[in-house]
């Protein structure tokens, strides 16, 4: 038994405990001016520092904030571009090689690459899992639900 714990909730990512690391999806030119990539630039800010990484797709840019990391999964080259099944693989395996090396234990993630970047959430979903299986992981994943008004 591996330990790894993985869920889905409904609500806002941004409302996870402060002992979750998260996660999201960009592209190498770091633009975030979309989807919930707006909201991580707008919290986490330090756009230089990532800039400063030169993350090349199928990598992952990295924010300490405070006790947690912020992953920024690079799955495409461009902001108008849209990423492969390939590129977010391998940026989440860099995402586990970095979590495997700071003992995060924890991690909250939108749907990723299912916004706006339009890849198929079962297909995702089947890649993380298979990807942390063996981890003593809790990952949960937030499925937003928009307030309608």
């Amino acid at each position: 038994m591996s330990g790894f714990v993985y869920r889905e909730q409904n609500g806002d990512l941004f409302g996870a405990k402060s002992d979750f690391s998260l996660c999201h999806c960009v592209a190498a030119d770091l633009r975030m001016g979309k989807g919930i990539a707006v909201k991580f630039r707008n919290k986490f800010g330090q756009v230089l520092t990532l800039q400063r990484q030169n993350v090349q797709p199928g990598g992952v840019a990295i924010l300490q904030d405070q006790q947690r990391f912020v992953y920024y999964l690079v799955t495409k080259q461009t902001s108008w571009g849209k990423p492969t099944y390939e590129l977010l693989h391998s940026s989440l395996h860099a995402m586990r090689q970095h979590m495997i090396s700071h003992n995060v234990r924890k991690i909250a993630m939108p749907r990723i690459g299912c916004g706006l970047d339009g890849l198929n959430w079962a297909k995702v979903k089947e890649m993380i899992c298979q990807i942390f299986q063996s981890d003593a992981v809790e990952l949960v994943v937030f499925n937003y639900a928009e307030v309608r008004k």
